[in-house]
């Protein structure tokens, strides 16, 4: 694909009806890849939980709770100001291709010589090698940052998708692989590694973009204020996200946080895998309509709405079920994580809902907001963690769940400010979904405790349990749907959303693959 033109100026663009195609058929490609990557993860879960131990998945943890975190130092930030941009040129992506790659280099280096710190910081020798085996990975993604945010900028999302999903399941087989051998805890390490190099390559593979050598160039400074704002941002929400894993690795142990860290991932996957692949697409559309508010507002209210109505089912559904899902995923020996995946549950569905405040502070050029709120989040969420401890990784589970509810209206009000976007538009787009779920929910768990015993059964019935309450809750919740909205509205807005996430026609799709291509 070629992004430049021969001045040197980026200029794929798009506006109006074809902004609007490429949004949705942009949302339709990276929801399929979630889906796909999502049964990737699940496959990889189940075989992972059957040849490793809670304790191989907590001393990974203990590092890559920072190493996750210095791999997104340049994603993280300056890949929202590429797309975010009104105007970008290659000599400016190529400073910032160099610049990623200082940064990234500085810190792989640096993270190496900080291993021993880490072993005696959570009193396990183990965690030091598994620093340095894991610290060139920093380096391998700081190489994609450029090529990847460019690639989003162009609104090429099903390519991105492709290359994302790629790497996972490239993660999935190298770690698969060497756990059958016997590899114990180094063949996450290897996976991490993988998927980083595959991403990579790939990501240059589909840009095709050779960067200059660095100039001095206008906006590059201003570019760096910019993703310096959102990566600040991220920092105090990865803070937030992490803060759990190292109070539960240092005051207990390794096994405790492994059992803690496989509920949370499968609590963070269900509801990053609808609004992750979702954000970018946001980020790129919204920035297109920045400049007319109550378009903003009807976009942002309809898109909360969808949310919420999968959301706060997903959120319920897996309340009342959720630790028989993760007795027949993970296996027996993984009950704890079961017990602790449940509590997770109830926030589910606000947590969707609070994951889209980014969108409306970066779209709108005002990562400085975002970046204050992530502050008071981080705050708030960490001393309730802190309160939380004593009563273990359960305690810390049910923080989790209560702080999402209780900032979720004092974010959108803060959040929402600059466009007129306030908690009454919030509340209305979600509190009926809301309403609803906790009506159906309540009902089938009454009916489930005199119904159903409290022994575990086979893993069949376990299934045929799972299936039985979940199409119940369903019916029941879409029951409540109707009538709270009176009509079948609701459900009419999905379909429409589902039939313009759905192919094209033949003719249709080869003229846009013949317009790319030109490209």
């Amino acid at each position: 694909m070629k992004l430049f033109d021969a001045n040197g100026d980026f200029h794929p663009s798009a506006e109006g009806k074809e902004l609007r195609r490429l949004a949705i058929r942009g949302g339709a490609a990276t929801i399929c890849a979630a889906a796909l990557a999502l049964a990737v993860q699940v496959v990889s879960t189940v075989i992972l939980a059957r040849l490793l131990t809670p304790a191989d998945f907590g001393v990974v943890a203990m590092v890559t709770t920072f190493v996750m975190f210095l791999m997104g130092v340049g994603a993280n930030g300056c890949n929202e100001a590429i797309i975010q941009r009104s105007k970008m040129d290659r000599f400016l992506a190529s400073n910032l291709f160099w610049i990623n790659l200082a940064v990234g280099l500085i810190l792989m280096v640096s993270f190496a010589g900080a291993g021993s710190l880490l072993a005696q910081f959570y009193k396990n020798p183990l965690v030091a090698k598994i620093a340095v085996a894991t610290s060139p990975g920093i380096l391998i993604a700081s190489l994609s940052v450029v090529p990847v945010a460019l690639l989003k900028r162009a609104m090429r999302f099903a390519s991105v998708s492709a290359n994302d999903l790629t790497g996972r399941a490239v993660n999935t087989a190298v770690t698969v692989l060497l756990a059958l051998r016997g590899w114990g805890y180094w063949s996450l390490v290897a996976g991490i590694l993988a998927q980083a190099l595959s991403i990579s390559i790939g990501a240059w593979w589909l840009c095709r973009w050779i960067p200059s050598l660095p100039r001095r160039r206008v906006g590059t400074r201003a570019v760096l204020r910019f993703a310096g704002h959102v990566y600040g941002s991220f920092n105090a929400g990865y803070f937030t996200r992490n803060f759990d894993n190292l109070l539960v690795g240092w005051r207990f142990n390794a096994v405790a946080l492994g059992y803690y860290k496989r509920a949370y991932d499968l609590f963070a996957l269900s509801a990053s895998q609808l609004t992750a692949p979702l954000n970018n697409v946001a980020l790129a559309a919204l920035s297109r309509v920045k400049d007319d508010p109550a378009r903003v507002r009807r976009h942002l209210v309809s898109s909360l709405g969808m949310i919420a109505f999968i959301g706060m089912a997903m959120g319920a559904d897996l309340t009342l079920v959720g630790k028989d899902v993760v007795r027949l995923v993970l296996g027996s020996k993984w009950a704890e994580s079961g017990r602790i995946f449940q509590l997770f549950g109830p926030g589910i569905g606000v947590m969707l809902l609070y994951s889209t405040i980014g969108w409306i502070h970066v779209s709108m050029g005002k990562p400085e907001r975002w970046f204050r709120w992530m502050l008071v989040e981080a705050t708030a969420t960490g001393l309730s963690f802190l309160v939380a401890l004593p009563w273990g990784p359960t305690g810390i589970a049910v923080a989790w769940s209560v702080s999402y509810w209780i900032l979720l209206v004092p974010a959108f009000w803060y959040a929402g400010r600059p466009i007129n976007f306030g908690p009454s538009l919030l509340l209305g787009a979600v509190w009926k979904y809301a309403l609803a779920a906790l009506v159906a929910g309540c009902s089938i768990f009454m009916l489930r405790r005199l119904t159903f015993s409290g022994s575990p059964g086979s893993l069949f019935h376990t299934f045929e349990e799972i299936v039985l309450i979940s199409v119940a809750f369903s019916i029941l919740y879409l029951g409540a749907i109707i009538l709270l909205h009176r009509g079948f509205l609701p459900l009419r807005q999905l379909k429409d959303l589902l039939r313009e996430l759905a192919p094209a026609s033949r003719t249709r799709a080869l003229k846009i693959a013949v317009t790319e291509s030109e490209c």
